[in-house]
């Protein structure tokens, strides 16, 4: 069986969607190929990696990538997770079957000790909603 291509996409790809890109592999890595990018690319932010270290979750091979590095590939899913990354898709030239929009707020920009586990279990919640939808689907098929 193929394995389902997905992109997560945000701003600066150092949090939610190195985040979203983690927690598909580490929930469904045997049935999805996990990317994430950015419109404007930073680097992964240490709190990221340490949210997603503390709760279990492989950080291995994170990187942030400029959406352009993407350019002309086809992914089976697209999920964007901020406001600028959506409007950026407006120009990436690449295509997806299935594009999501999820605004999860950036924990950077929140003054709390416990920002990035919120927006982690925030993924999570949608990630694994997103992940039972597919599996009907694939059974009903």
């Amino acid at each position: 069986m193929t394995k389902q291509r997905v992109l997560f996409l945000c701003n600066a790809n150092s949090a939610r969607s190195l985040m979203g890109e983690a927690l598909l592999r580490h929930l469904a890595g045997d049935r999805f190929e996990a990317f994430s990018a950015g419109s404007e690319p930073d680097e992964p932010h240490s709190l990221t990696l340490a949210t997603l270290t503390k709760q279990g979750i492989s950080t291995e091979g994170l990187a942030s990538k400029s959406l352009d590095d993407f350019a002309g590939e086809h992914f089976n899913a697209v999920i964007v997770l901020c406001d600028k990354a959506q409007q950026a898709c407006r120009d990436w030239q690449g295509s997806s079957d299935e594009h999501l929009y999820w605004d999860i707020r950036d924990p950077r920009l929140i003054e709390r000790r416990d920002a990035y586990e919120q927006a982690l279990n925030e993924i999570r919640q949608r990630l694994s909603l997103w992940l039972q939808i597919k599996a009907r689907d694939d059974i009903q098929r």
